[in-house]
């Protein structure tokens, strides 16, 4: 085999894709080679698998999904705004389009499995997008046309949301701790002792964000560099599972967090702009109403001086 044909076959290995996981294919490939063993052969035995059919444990468990047609993100967004029935804010748009067109991917990924933790992390995220929405009919709408549009039920999202919450509720860092290490029979304990014992575990940034809030309810301080080292040790020591993503997805939480308080702000000195010109022009107005009440008067009175005037005027003629 020449060079060229080496090049080809192993760009198209590059760009193959399985399901399966890359990196068992590529270390028998790096083997090969280390050990002088890449012919024509091993790279054509190599691209022979077909997709969900390789010999790991991935391919055992998720290999039945192999070919199965998934909703782009262009046909969940096409379904919100059809659900929704509305135009979104222009402040609002790129957001709501960003988090449609992420919790989509999440949830279409053979790996997710939703669990309470994360639908706390999906609500919070949704209650903070949408807390100053202008229209709150609107902004609930959009988070049902969301939850609908991706395929979950937005009942039992809030419902678990809801479970997560209230068990927070009077709760220490801790009973939490010791929740996600497995301990008890909460909802945490549960859903952390199925991601624990699952190898094929898939975290998702809502997660994350679930475990913020309840860091919030338990009284934790709510800093990003407190938060960082607290997310590290939950994730790692209490779940054993990667920290790295989690804690990212925390520090970008508080950035978008200050963005949207800062147009929290700026919005409500709009609101406040408007309400003192709105009381400006309705005091002018009540001004130049009494003003014109008070001519209103004065023309009234000169007209009946007049009248009497004359009525005396009248009245002398006819004596003389």
């Amino acid at each position: 085999m020449n060079f060229n044909q080496i090049a080809l076959t192993l760009a198209l290995v590059a760009s193959a894709s399985a399901f399966a996981p890359q990196a068992t294919f590529s270390r028998s490939l790096a083997l090969n080679i280390a050990s002088n063993e890449m012919t024509a052969e091993t790279i054509i035995d190599g691209l022979s698998y077909k997709p969900g059919q390789a010999s790991t444990d991935f391919a055992t468990k998720y290999g039945h999904l192999a070919g199965r047609q998934v909703k782009t993100v262009g046909e969940a967004f096409a379904e919100f705004t059809s659900e929704l029935g509305f135009s979104i804010n222009a402040l609002y748009k790129n957001a709501i389009t960003d988090i449609v067109g992420t919790v989509h991917l999440i949830v279409v990924n053979a790996r997710f499995q939703k669990d309470p933790v994360w639908s706390a992390g999906l609500i919070m995220s949704l209650d903070l997008l949408l807390k100053n929405y202008p229209e709150k009919d609107i902004a609930a709408k959009i988070a049902s046309s969301l939850l609908k549009s991706v395929g979950l039920d937005e009942e039992e999202v809030r419902a678990e949301a809801k479970a997560v919450c209230d068990w927070a509720e009077g709760k220490t860092k801790a009973d939490v701790e010791a929740a996600l290490s497995g301990e008890g029979d909460s909802d945490i304990a549960v859903a952390a002792r199925a991601a624990k014992a699952d190898e094929f575990w898939m975290y998702s940034r809502y997660y994350g964000l679930g475990l913020l809030k309840v860091m919030d309810i338990v009284g934790l301080e709510m800093d990003k560099d407190e938060v960082y080292p607290v997310i590290e040790d939950w994730m790692t020591t209490r779940l054993g599972k990667s920290h790295i993503t989690a804690c990212a997805d925390s520090d970008m939480y508080f950035k978008v967090k200050d963005k949207l308080d800062m147009m929290e702000t700026m919005m409500k000195e709009i609101e406040i702009r408007e309400k003192k010109r709105m009381a400006e022009r309705l005091e002018t107005k009540a001004e130049d109403a009494l003003r014109a009440a008070e001519r209103e008067s004065e023309y009234q009175a000169e007209v009946i001086a007049e009248k009497e005037e004359k009525a005396a005027t009248d009245d002398a003629k006819a004596d003389a």
